[in-house]
């Protein structure tokens, strides 16, 4: 999931693939129990170095969240998102979710008279 502005500029492309294959997690782009696009496919895809999102990869494998099953391909695991989603929404709240709320007292923003994007 794509992180403030003013912080995706500066964080590693590998953390910015991964955003990416965060969001198509939690979307269902990706789903529980099917194969993610091959390292090299994701790679040409998005522009990268294959090995940069062999790194991306390996960070959801040390997380438990995919299974690379060698001669087929990489596996979202079963309880995947639900575990992603837990996960990105402690972070959003420790890490982004301060800065965000100091800067609407800032601004003089209530949340809950904040647009919805509807029209």
């Amino acid at each position: 999931m794509p992180r403030p502005t003013g912080t995706q500029a500066t964080r590693p492309v590998y953390l910015k693939l991964r955003d990416e294959i965060v969001a198509a997690i939690l979307t269902g782009a990706f789903r529980e129990g099917e194969l993610l696009p091959s390292v090299r496919a994701f790679a040409a895809e998005h522009g990268a170095n294959p090995l940069t999102v062999a790194k991306a990869y390996q960070q959801f494998q040390d997380d438990g969240l995919i299974a690379v099953r060698r001669g087929i391909g990489v596996e979202l695991l079963h309880g995947a998102r639900d575990r992603l989603l837990r996960a990105e929404r402690t972070q959003f709240l420790a890490e982004d979710w301060p800065a965000i709320r100091e800067r609407m007292v800032l601004l003089e923003l209530d949340p809950a008279r904040l647009p919805t994007g509807a029209t």
